[in-house]
């Protein structure tokens, strides 16, 4: 199973984003694998309002129907609660309640390697698709 984050996400649906080539073939060779795709809703909130403002309605209600394609965990109370207890043990004014809230899930379910773009998954001991 793979962690997919909002970088990468944003990567796919823009495709004038400096990653999207990246992006592109990291899910194609994923799918391929049969790997499965885990995010949360947290990640979809923030995905579609970047799309939105960025890209445009039309692209953010591509991702609302795509999104079925993977596995979305729907936060709940105790994994929030954890996650900005984490957050506030981190004391990291870059990091978010979303990105901590997938370092909680990544590390509930196991999952070691994420599809993003960001470098904050290494620093917490992830693994980045495509990565050495």
């Amino acid at each position: 199973m793979i962690f997919l984050d909002t970088s990468a996400i944003y990567a796919l649906a823009d495709a004038k984003d400096p990653h999207h080539a990246q992006a592109t073939a990291y899910l194609a060779q994923a799918l391929e694998r049969d790997e499965e795709l885990l995010t949360h809703n947290y990640i979809l909130i923030e995905s579609m309002a970047l799309i939105q403002k960025r890209i445009g309605l039309e692209a953010a209600m591509h991702l609302a129907a795509d999104v079925k394609a993977f596995k979305v965990e729907w936060v709940d109370e105790a994994t929030h609660d954890e996650a900005v207890g984490h957050l506030e043990k981190m004391g990291k004014r870059g990091i978010s309640l979303v990105d901590a809230v997938s370092f909680v899930l990544m590390r509930k379910h196991g999952i070691r390697t994420a599809l993003a773009f960001d470098e904050d998954f290494t620093t917490e001991g992830f693994r980045l698709y495509g990565a050495g």
